[in-house]
């Protein structure tokens, strides 16, 4: 599975890179905060909505701690879909959020 370290992301953020990330946290916990930019797919759909995201370009997978978005980077994957879990998820991430 590749991986990426918050700060590795925020860094390419702040650099201005436009990214394709995905956040797969329960509504809920995307109330309190997400990357700005971020997309919201929350894990129990994303085998439904994977064919929302194209096969050409890489995407990064946030969660809560890392866990839930290794499990979707995996499905993903398995679907020729360039996925990068974001290690730590949102515990770990020290930028900017948006509600």
């Amino acid at each position: 599975m590749k991986t990426i370290t918050t700060d590795e992301l925020q860094e390419r953020i702040e650099s201005g890179e436009q990214l394709n990330i995905i956040d797969v946290r329960e509504t809920e916990e995307v109330a309190a905060g997400m990357i700005p930019g971020a997309k919201h797919i929350p894990l129990g759909e994303i085998d439904i909505r994977a064919d929302e995201l194209g096969s050409g370009e890489p995407y990064y997978i946030v969660c809560r701690s890392g866990a839930r978005s290794g499990r979707a980077s995996d499905f993903l994957t398995e679907q020729g879909i360039d996925a990068i879990n974001v290690e730590g998820g949102m515990l770990a991430w020290k930028g900017e959020t948006i509600a």
